[in-house]
């Protein structure tokens, strides 16, 4: 089953950006308490997500949950991942620039 392997890889990666979204809104809560951070969405509508959140969490959340849906829905599943990916990709690259601002 070729979606098996996909999906697999799928967690993996969401679980890299589960790991990293704890380190970046840990930076995001000192940077809040410093004075700064004042913004109230890390990500637009343009990216797909219809969480809106100034935290990392919640869009890993997110993405949790529509992993789960697509693991469980193989009728559509095709269609899912391939809107699922470019958000996955878009959460891994922003919390990558994020942690190399951060240093």
């Amino acid at each position: 089953m070729p979606h098996t392997r996909v999906i697999e890889q799928l967690k993996q990666n969401l679980q890299t950006a589960y790991r990293q979204a704890i380190d970046a809104d840990a930076k995001l809560d000192e940077l809040k308490k410093a004075g700064h951070g004042k913004f109230a969405s890390i990500f637009g509508k343009q990216q797909g997500f219809s969480t809106e959140s100034n935290r990392f969490g919640p869009y890993v959340q997110e993405l949790a949950q529509q992993l789960t849906e697509i693991s469980a829905d193989n009728a559509n599943i095709n269609e899912q991942i391939e809107q699922f990916v470019p958000k996955l990709a878009v959460l891994l690259q922003t919390l990558q620039a994020f942690k190399n601002q951060a240093k």
